[in-house]
């Protein structure tokens, strides 16, 4: 059976209990407007069981109603209208079932005993007293005891408690509304988890608009229950331009962009959760904090498509380490997997405890790459990373990352999420804007792309040829850079608004960097360093990912260079620290469930990562290649075809200070390691690499044991070459 079957079951049952409800209503009030209907004339008379509406039933139950209630015979239909209201629109609510019989009880009580007081009112006392038995014998006796208008008071009081026990009335809130001056706090309406789909291509039609989403504020008097911005029905809106795509405007080119109709639609039904969800949720979070010695209230509720963020303003002298220590305790209690404490919320004295809904909501992409944050944004590197806690859509530019380091263990949604970054791309860019280079040593996450037109080189599966493709990277980095020196320009940006001849951003992408490592560790190393800090400018950006966040993969010259990260889920905090640099990832709930970390913020976010099916991807490459064959890159295949043939005898025609340490070892007879890294200022491991070169080349002899290599050119080296 499928979520969405379990769903509708339940569903169904609480429609056919509101409909049965209904009719009783309507019973009710078709045998009581008849019974009356005779008690109004001029001279009223009892009317005959027969004559009723609803027949000798309909008689005997508005007699009987009548009789006992009088004239608040009417409230048993309010109920029951509330009552079909409540089983519609939320779920049953066991926990507060005696305190709304208990109000609903006290309402019947009091509003009778007020009736009770007259002696006469609307209808003949003859036949109807105002308050019935119940209210003429409450009234006897609280008259009998406290008289009049003690009576009457004390009826009010307990009426105004039944009232705040049944339906959550607060007469402090209503009177201090009233008086104040200054415009009351909004009690936000309930808005969409999942924004309609809407949006605009750029140069098409507008963008279907949007209101604005005003922050959350903590109420500044007293209430009984917070605010709470819930997601309320689900609006479709038929996307502008299903056929065409999201074209760049001011472009003519042959390639058409694929359409957003090749990805699904957002075919779930609206949020059933309730306001009275979220107040439970709230009493019992509050509830636990106190056992635990936390003194605080709930001051906002923010409900997402995964987690909802309760606003908890902890009392004066409550440290915050003492609340995010509650964690897991507070995750045994609320009965879900995982809950995640944040830091103060900017600009409210309030900490962020985040949630899982019961009902968890897919994002899909299709839902992102629709909204004015993506169909706005002019970058063709936009990734669409998903929705924020509270169900905004997150774009991100990659090219002002410019770099992306993503991590996460094995079922996280990391493969699904780079799928989604890189169909993100290609919605919006041409082959003459964007290039791809895809490295894959595992093999089936990126294969499905061969032989689209972005492609530069086919996916490189083999470790040993990544390396190589890396090395290619960094020489088509340079190049750009001296094409860079020769137009005097300093940017990529630049050098293509005065160039005839467009250069296309490069992508690289490697889905699994672990898998280099343990084959070609300095050389992945030293190539991703390089790229990482130098080809921003040569418009080329990086996407490294990993499943083991180890500091022997990610190793401190990489992690440096990479400012902006992504974690999905991780089994350990040590994990956590490694790819964040802090705790929390930890928490996270899995299936693209993020913590997002911005380039130039401290400031961690959470994302739940968008959704796109192998089914959706297969439609996207399809439509691609119909749009023309690759054409790869044969430089790359040319290097790769004479590093195998030569082996490692070109890396040092890369290293600028090879001739440097010829010069070195030749003038003064010594061929160590030490004395070429002491000389020229340079590390142990390129000291080392530059000597094993010379011995290739006939410079130096073979190391032997403890003795000193022998020095076989002397001085003049480099004159008789």
């Amino acid at each position: 059976m499928t979520s969405s079957d379990s769903r509708t079951k339940p569903r169904s049952r609480q429609e056919v209990v509101a409909l049965l409800l209904l009719f009783l209503a309507l019973f009710f009030l078709l045998a009581l407007g008849s019974y009356i209907v005779p008690l109004l004339g001029a001279e009223p008379v009892l009317q005959q069981p027969s004559a009723n509406w609803c027949g000798s039933l309909g008689f005997y139950a508005a007699h009987y109603l009548l009789s006992f209630l009088g004239l608040i015979a009417v409230l048993p239909l309010g109920l029951l209208g509330y009552a079909m209201v409540t089983v519609l629109l939320s779920r049953p609510t066991s926990n507060r079932l005696p305190a709304i019989v208990a109000g609903l009880s006290g309402i019947m009580i009091s509003s009778s005993g007020l009736f009770g007081a007259f002696e006469r009112l609307l209808l003949p006392p003859e036949f109807v007293a105002p308050g019935g038995y119940l209210g003429t014998l409450v009234w006897g006796l609280l008259r009998g005891v406290i008289g009049a208008a003690g009576s009457v008071l004390v009826l009010i009081l307990l009426l105004i408690f039944s009232l705040m026990a049944s339906v959550r009335f607060s007469p402090f809130a209503v009177i201090t509304k009233k008086t104040d001056d200054d415009p009351p706090v909004e009690q936000l309406p309930l808005g969409p988890v999942i924004p309609p789909e809407g949006g605009r291509c750029r140069g098409k039609a507008p963008a279907v608009p949007r209101s604005a989403e005003p922050e959350p504020q903590p109420p500044t008097v007293a209430s009984t229950a917070p605010p709470v911005h819930q997601p309320g029905k689900k609006t479709t809106a038929e996307p502008p331009d299903q056929d065409g795509g999201c074209k760049q405007g001011g472009q003519s080119s042959p390639f058409d962009l694929p359409p957003l109709s090749l990805l699904d639609s957002n075919q779930e039904g609206e949020v059933e959760l309730s306001r009275e969800h979220y107040y439970e949720v709230s009493a019992t979070l509050l509830a636990k904090l106190q056992d635990f010695g936390v003194q605080g209230t709930v001051a906002g509720i923010s409900p997402g498509p995964v987690v909802t963020t309760y606003e908890f303003s902890p009392a004066p002298g409550v440290k915050i380490n003492k609340i995010v220590n509650l964690a897991d305790d507070l995750a045994m209690v609320l009965k879900v997997d995982r809950v995640r404490i944040v830091g103060s919320i900017p600009g409210k004295a309030a900490i962020g405890i985040e949630i899982p809904n019961p009902i968890r909501r897919t994002v899909y992409l299709r839902d992102i790459l629709l909204s004015a944050e993506y169909q706005d944004a002019s970058s063709m590197l936009s990734l669409a990373l998903g929705f924020d806690v509270i169900g905004r859509p997150v774009v991100a530019n990659l090219a002002r990352m410019p770099h992306l380091l993503i991590a996460g263990a094995t079922g996280a949604g990391k493969s699904v999420a780079i799928n989604a970054f890189i169909a993100s791309i290609l919605f919006k860019a041409t082959p003459d804007d964007v290039r791809l280079l895809m490295i894959d040593p595992k093999r089936i996450e990126l294969s499905v792309y061969d032989d689209i037109p972005h492609l530069l080189h086919p996916v490189v599966v083999e470790a040993k040829m990544a390396s190589r493709a890396l090395l290619w990277a960094v020489r088509e980095m340079e190049r750009r850079y001296r094409l860079l020196e020769e137009r005097r320009v300093k940017s990529f940006a630049s050098y293509n608004a005065v160039s005839e001849e467009k250069l296309p951003y490069i992508v690289i992408i490697v889905d699994e960097l672990a898998d280099l490592m343990m084959v070609a560790s300095k050389d992945v190393e030293t190539s991703i360093a390089r790229l990482a800090q130098m080809a921003r400018a040569a418009g080329m950006h990086i996407i490294l990912a990993t499943q083991r966040p180890s500091v022997d993969v990610l190793t401190g010259l990489i992690k440096a260079n990479f400012p902006t990260r992504i974690s999905f889920k991780v089994s350990s905090k040590v994990d956590s620290r490694t790819i964040l640099d802090g705790s929390g990832a930890e928490h996270l709930l899995g299936m693209g469930d993020m913590l997002f970390l911005p380039p130039g913020a401290a400031k961690l976010q959470r994302i739940h990562g968008a959704f796109i099916s192998e089914h959706e991807t297969e439609r996207l490459v399809s439509h691609l290649k119909e749009q023309g064959a690759a054409e790869y890159d044969e430089s790359v295949l040319q290097l790769v075809e004479e590093e195998q043939e030569g082996g490692e005898g070109e890396i040092e025609e890369y290293d600028e200070k090879y001739d440097e340490a010829v010069a070195v070892v030749t003038e003064t007879g010594q061929a160590s390691i030490s004395m070429v890294q002491r000389r020229l200022r340079v590390g142990y491991n390129r000291a080392a690499r530059m000597i094993e070169i010379m011995e290739k080349e006939g410079i130096v002899g073979p190391a032997d044991g403890s003795r000193p290599r022998e020095v076989l050119v002397r001085s003049g080296y480099d004159d008789t070459e």
